[in-house]
């Protein structure tokens, strides 16, 4: 298992935390953004895995921006699950 902290771009969350063990996507944090929703993703997507998440959040937006904290998720579990095959921590 890594532990894996990832820097968003274009959202009011600034960043995201997770742990990714085989794939598999768990303790995802998010640093501000909109309280109740980023409560709320981490519950929804736990135990998942990043190929899963990705899948469904990939290109959601929000308002006007061409990203979201969702969006955004999709991007960090991506490159946390290459993280882990590249076996950087």
């Amino acid at each position: 298992m890594i532990h894996y902290t990832y820097k968003t771009q274009n959202t009011c969350s600034t960043v995201i935390d997770l742990d990714i063990d085989k794939g598999v996507v768990t303790n995802v944090k998010f640093t501000g953004g909109c309280n109740g929703n980023l409560k709320s993703i981490p519950i929804l997507v736990n135990g998942m895995t990043a190929d899963e998440i990705a899948s469904k959040l990939s290109g959601v937006t929000c308002g006007l921006k061409s990203t979201s904290c969702g969006d955004q998720l999709a991007k960090a579990v991506m490159a946390a699950k290459q993280a882990e095959l590249d076996g950087k921590h």
